[in-house]
């Protein structure tokens, strides 16, 4: 097994069962995954620990919880040392909570790890759902370190990721006890985006509607990727009166709408499209690029020397920004490459040259009194929820041309970077909105969350009886975190695609078919007519 691996928790697995051999789809190699595989059983081992012991666990207990989580999360680190060092880091804070154990011969079931090859060998349905647990909460442990960055915490978050932890190692649960802890996955993600939320919109301000132009200007600049927003403003301040332009890249884009960080006039624009595409675009970039967060592809030798990360971010050979976050590195090569001789001007997928950005729930709802009557008077006839993570597997042209195809009468919300397949569309605007309107990062699926209920409530009925239909695009493991909140919230009649996640057995969906009606994507003239009925 020393050459193997077994990995299915995102939307490209290899022939949409799993990736095994010596490397995954994501570039993810053998070895790499087999130490993800030992990280995940010492955080199982930490919450068996914390049983009975919860008087010791501490704020650095939960950090370790969150961390280790989040790096296993897909794109984000490749790089086995600090994948090592962080699973000592585990064990280490086991043996504080339970000392001794690990010499202990009892099987009170506190004294070891867990061997994730009993969950990959499990029974179907029993791997299902816990799989829909562990890929759940790493995606929701991604959103609680974002917040906790920002000083938010909340310890009925934090205690869950224990519970659920717990509940995977336990090789004697079945679909009786498993099935209640994937809701309350989604039950507690919903109060993970809500605390990540009033952190960013504490420390940033609301988001406004904010037009991005795709233009980078000549000279030096550096590309920012991922969902950090702090190290954003960290990165801008560093930067200030040094001649340097900074661009948004992927999930980032969003940030263009926050008060606090659109007032530094060297936040220019953003670069690029989605994160898949990052490979040809950063070939022959002049400027060097800095990941906070997933989705780093390997990046080629062509431009390896360009490419630094910090936080959790990892892969080898590239140079890492740590704690102190001091970016001069970063500076210092965007000064040595020099930017662009003059101004050059990109375009989106569809060929426009700027976007918008910055509906969040406080832009949307401040308008929500001429949505209600356009929607009451038939103006508006059909809201669609458009977005999720992108992707490079064939057929996710599919969401492109399903918003082409909608009607003048509709509304298109949108969000995460699935987005980047069509909101440079100029679909003209209804009752003064435009009718494609960016919602934010993919965590901000808690405005959209935020805008159905305060519509339902204003049009007396329920989220499922508004005219609303979700078509959602999934990669990662965030997407799965949103999706059990969804189905949490009992929102029902989900389209999903390009494809349904492989680890779902066919009794799962089946449940899931029959109680939500969550179904695949077909194509988009058959899905907007069912849909428009």
């Amino acid at each position: 097994m020393a050459n193997q691996m077994f990995c299915f928790q995102c939307e490209q697995t290899a022939g949409c069962k799993g990736c095994t051999g010596a490397a995954g789809v994501c570039g993810k190699k053998s070895d790499t995954a087999q130490l993800q595989d030992q990280l995940t059983g010492a955080l199982i081992g930490l919450a068996r620990a914390t049983v009975g012991n919860e008087h010791l666990v501490t704020a650095y207990t939960y950090q370790l919880v969150r961390e280790g989580l989040f790096t296993t999360v897909t794109n984000v680190n490749f790089h086995n040392e600090t994948i090592l060092a962080l699973t000592k880091k585990v064990a280490a804070e086991r043996e504080r909570l339970v000392p001794g154990c690990g010499s202990c011969t009892s099987s009170c079931g506190r004294n070891d790890e867990y061997d994730m090859e009993k969950l990959w060998n499990a029974q179907e349905d029993i791997r299902s759902l816990k799989s829909l647990i562990l890929f759940g909460i790493r995606g929701m442990a991604a959103y609680a370190y974002h917040a906790a960055v920002l000083g938010y915490t909340d310890t009925a978050i934090d205690n869950f990721f224990f519970k659920a932890l717990f509940a995977i190692g336990m090789d004697d649960w079945g679909m009786e006890e498993l099935l209640p802890i994937v809701m309350e996955v989604g039950e507690k993600n919903l109060k993970c985006m809500a605390l990540l939320d009033k952190a960013n919109t504490e420390t940033f301000g609301h988001p406004v509607p904010t037009q991005v132009s795709l233009t980078v200007e000549k000279g030096p600049f550096i590309v920012i990727s991922g969902h950090d927003l702090y190290d954003l403003k960290l990165l801008l301040e560093q930067t200030k009166d040094k001649g340097i332009h900074i661009y948004t890249h992927g999930e980032m884009l969003p940030a263009h709408a926050y008060p606090e960080l659109h007032q530094y006039p060297h936040l220019k624009g953003n670069f690029g499209t989605a994160w898949q595409n990052q490979q040809k675009e950063f070939a022959n970039l002049p400027a060097p690029v800095l990941f906070t967060t997933n989705c780093l592809m390997p990046p080629r030798e062509s431009y390896q020397d360009r490419v630094f990360t910090t936080e959790m971010v990892g892969y080898p050979g590239l140079v890492h920004i740590g704690e102190e976050k001091d970016f001069t590195p970063v500076i210092q090569k965007a000064l040595e490459l020099g930017g662009y001789p003059e101004d050059r001007h990109f375009t989106g997928i569809n060929g426009g040259g700027n976007v918008m950005t910055g509906f969040a729930r406080n832009s949307v709802l401040t308008a929500a009194g001429t949505v209600v009557e356009a929607i009451k008077s038939g103006a508006i006839r059909r809201v669609f929820l458009v977005g999720g993570c992108d992707g490079a597997r064939p057929g996710r042209n599919y969401f492109t041309e399903f918003v082409k195809m909608t009607p003048p009468d509709t509304v298109i919300l949108t969000l995460a970077c699935g987005k980047y397949r069509f909101h440079d569309l100029d679909l003209g605007t209804i009752g003064g909105l435009p009718r494609i309107m960016d919602m934010g990062q993919c965590n901000d699926a808690y405005s959209a969350i935020k805008v159905a209920a305060a519509l339902a409530e204003a049009l007396g009925c329920t989220v499922n009886d508004l005219p609303l239909s979700m078509v959602l695009s999934w990669y990662e493991q965030k997407a799965v975190c949103i999706l059990l909140t969804l189905l949490h919230l009992g929102i029902q009649n989900i389209l999903l695609g390009p494809t349904l996640p492989a680890f779902i057995s066919p009794t799962v969906l089946q449940y899931l078919a029959e109680k939500f009606h969550i179904a695949p994507i077909s194509t988009p003239e058959a899905d907007l007519r069912k849909l428009l009925k």
